[in-house]
């Protein structure tokens, strides 16, 4: 595959790029956009570890939503070379991706992590950009505002999504919706001290129809992996936002016969800042562990989270079939409402 030369501040399109060049005939990898930043240019790929099959539950990983929170994008891709080694010999992975659909999108805004901007090329937040508005009151700028492109959580125009968006709507209807059930987790940096795996709804304090499936899942995690320390909650008990991405299609795929339920992985960036003050100098400081050792740590960390989603995924007909919707719910509803 030829490529055109890139700028090395994009190291993570290098190191996916590599491992693209050498996957196995299993896995593929497809260019689903081409975005522009002056005379360069910056593709997104879609890698997926076998042939898409509609009749299996698909699990979708994404990163770099955001442009300065390089280090889910960083996250994803040593997670695919992880699996790339292990499928040359590892049987029970090789079995395990026959039971699902696994889908990585690592780097969803690559204009905007070549940029170190939180924002992409026209200066949009694209989790502040789907047509949907909040029902109760947004906070303040970061709930979305339209004042100007200049300042932080600028929605653009929802009625016209960016293309990064658009993009990445063709995906989840052309694949995820199309499966029986479908779970993504989307990797973002920056809130707290605390590592957070989040839900929909960020546009209202009003639960989701499948409340009962995301709390069960939370028991799952909880139960298997009583050492970890997520914390495993709807996004509302923070804030309110307009034009939440996972919201929008949440909310469409309810149309659907299948189930959809998305996440959104919230790394406790704080804690970087914290033993390393230094970093606020640098334009990525708030939301990367900078120091080498601390980005080592954090690219393994989640890796029982990500083996976690495959499992929980093609095995959904397991946990779901011994399920008590009416008293999860109410569980859910005393936690966390």
């Amino acid at each position: 595959m030829h490529h055109k030369k890139r700028p090395l501040r994009l190291p993570e399109l290098i190191r996916l790029e590599a491992l693209i060049e050498a996957l196995p005939g299993t896995v593929k990898a497809t260019e689903l956009a081409r975005f522009q930043s002056g005379s360069a240019n910056y593709p997104s790929y879609l890698i997926e570890l076998a042939e898409f099959d509609a009749t299996k539950p698909s699990l979708l990983l994404t990163g770099g939503v955001h442009g300065l929170e390089r280090i889910g994008s960083a996250v994803l891709i040593a997670f695919l070379e992880s699996l790339l080694k292990r499928l040359e010999w590892d049987h029970g992975l090789q079995h395990q991706l026959t039971q699902l659909n696994l889908l990585l999108l690592p780097m969803v805004n690559p204009v905007g992590m070549a940029n170190h901007s939180r924002s992409n090329g026209n200066g949009v937040d694209l989790m502040r950009n789907a047509p949907v508005e909040c029902e109760d009151k947004a906070a303040f700028l970061v709930g979305g505002q339209q004042y100007s492109a200049r300042l932080p959580w600028y929605r653009g125009n929802p009625a016209q999504p960016e293309a990064e968006t658009l993009v990445l709507f063709e995906l989840v209807r052309q694949k995820l919706f199309q499966s029986p059930f479908s779970l993504v987790l989307d990797c973002h940096s920056g809130f707290g001290q605390v590592d957070r795996i989040w839900f929909p709804y960020a546009k209202s304090r009003k639960p989701v129809t499948h409340l009962a499936e995301l709390y069960r899942l939370r028991q799952l995690l909880f139960d298997c992996y009583p050492y970890q320390a997520y914390a495993f909650e709807p996004q509302s008990l923070h804030y309110l936002c307009h034009g939440d991405l996972w919201d929008y299609l949440y909310d469409e795929s309810l149309q659907n016969g299948g189930l959809f339920l998305p996440l959104t992985l919230e790394m406790g960036s704080w804690n970087w800042v914290r033993k390393n003050p230094f970093q606020l100098l640098s334009s990525l400081g708030l939301f990367h562990p900078v120091k080498p050792h601390r980005v080592k740590r954090v690219l393994r960390t989640h890796l029982t989270l990500f083996h976690f989603l495959i499992a929980a995924t093609a095995s959904h007909q397991q946990w779901r079939g011994v399920m008590y919707p009416r008293m999860l719910r109410q569980e859910a509803m005393q936690l966390w409402y």
